[in-house]
C-alpha cells in the first residue's frame, strides 16, 4: 500500500487531470486557446512534460541520469513537445495524453520507498524530490485548466499568452 504522501500526490494528480477531462467536451478543437495553440497543442505540450517526468523517474530507479538531455530552454522544449506531435490528429494526441498519464501514475505507484524519498535528477538537470517534481507538473497542468476555463468564457478569442 502506498504511503500517505504518495497516495495524496497521486490523488492530486488525478484530481487535476479529471478537471481537464471534464472540460474537453466543451472545447472546440479547431479554436486556438493560446496564439497558435489549440487543445491539441496544449495536450501535446502536457504529454511532453509527462514524458520528461517519466524519463527522470525511470532513470532514477535504474540509478543513472535521465536519458533526455537536460532541458536548457523551456521555450525550446515546449516548442519541441508540440512540433514532435504536429502530424498526429487530435484523437491520437488525446489518446497519447491519457496513456502517458497512466504510465506516469504506474511508475509513481511502483517506486520503491527509498527511491520515492531519495532526491532525483529532474528534466532540467537539478536535483529535487519526487514529490516536488510531480507537484510542480500537477500545478502546471492546473494552470492550463484555469486557462481553459477562462478561455471558455470567450472562446472566439485566444488568451493573450502562449502556452508554457
Amino acid at each position: 500500500m502506498p504511503s500517505p504522501e504518495r497516495s495524496f500526490l497521486l490523488h492530486r494528480l488525478d484530481e487535476t487531470r479529471q478537471s481537464i477531462e471534464e472540460l474537453l467536451p466543451k472545447i472546440d478543437a479547431a479554436k486556438p486557446i493560446y496564439p497558435g495553440w489549440t487543445i491539441k497543442e496544449m495536450l501535446a505540450h502536457m504529454t511532453g512534460w509527462d514524458d520528461a517526468t517519466i524519463d527522470s523517474l525511470r532513470a532514477h530507479v535504474a540509478g543513472h541520469p535521465p536519458a533526455l538531455e537536460a532541458i536548457r530552454s523551456l521555450d525550446e522544449y515546449n516548442a519541441h513537445t508540440v512540433t514532435s506531435r504536429h502530424d498526429l490528429d487530435y484523437d491520437k494526441v488525446l489518446k497519447e495524453w491519457r496513456l502517458t498519464r497512466q504510465v506516469l501514475r504506474a511508475i509513481i505507484e511502483q517506486l520503491p520507498d527509498d527511491k520515492f524519498l531519495e532526491p532525483l535528477i529532474v528534466p532540467w538537470g537539478e536535483k529535487t524530490t519526487v514529490t516536488f517534481l510531480v507537484d510542480m507538473f500537477r500545478d502546471h497542468e492546473e494552470e492550463h485548466a484555469r486557462d481553459i476555463r477562462k478561455w471558455l468564457e470567450n472562446p472566439a478569442r485566444p488568451l493573450g499568452k502562449e502556452g508554457n
